[in-house]
């Protein structure tokens, strides 16, 4: 119920798992895999909430609403300078160098800082996508009252 988050977090560098992702949907699921991997449960079901040790309880169906949420609640939600997590499927990018060639989809790493993921091969760099996520975060730390970010991490 929060999925739309995930890639937000995940470019903000947190290790974020996805229910969705590892094809989890029974409650019990959930709380073992939050428990025995050290992870805080975002949710929006109170009930879960409520069984979970560390958990963060969102109101809102609008994920710029709940950017505001987690923003409010203390999460850092600024775009990291190098990425470390894969958008797509939250294992460990690393840099690609600048003689090696990319996929069609990705620009040429002699002309950006391109990163690929070790665990599903995605290629990431700082494009459109990167900007209108730099955007909206920028937008909801606003409305916040939070700090603006520095303008070279955007």
């Amino acid at each position: 119920m929060c999925g739309g988050l995930v890639s937000y977090l995940r470019m903000c560098n947190y290790d974020t798992a996805y229910a969705g992702d590892r094809g989890l949907e029974a409650d019990d699921d959930l709380l073992a895999v939050a428990r025995d991997e050290d992870r805080t449960l975002v949710t929006r079901d109170v009930a879960l909430a409520n069984r979970a040790d560390e958990s963060l309880l969102l109101d809102s169906r609008a994920v710029d609403e709940q950017l505001a949420e987690l923003d409010a609640a203390g999460l850092d939600l600024t775009l990291a300078d190098e990425p470390d997590t894969c958008g797509q499927c939250n294992g460990p990018l690393e840099p690609v160098e600048q003689a090696v060639s990319t996929p069609e989809y990705a620009p040429e790493p002699s002309a950006v800082d391109v990163w690929r993921c070790r665990d599903c091969g995605q290629h990431f760099w700082r494009g459109s996508h990167w900007d209108r996520v730099a955007e909206t975060l920028s937008r909801v730390r606003a409305e916040s009252g939070a700090p603006e970010e520095r303008s070279d991490e955007q």
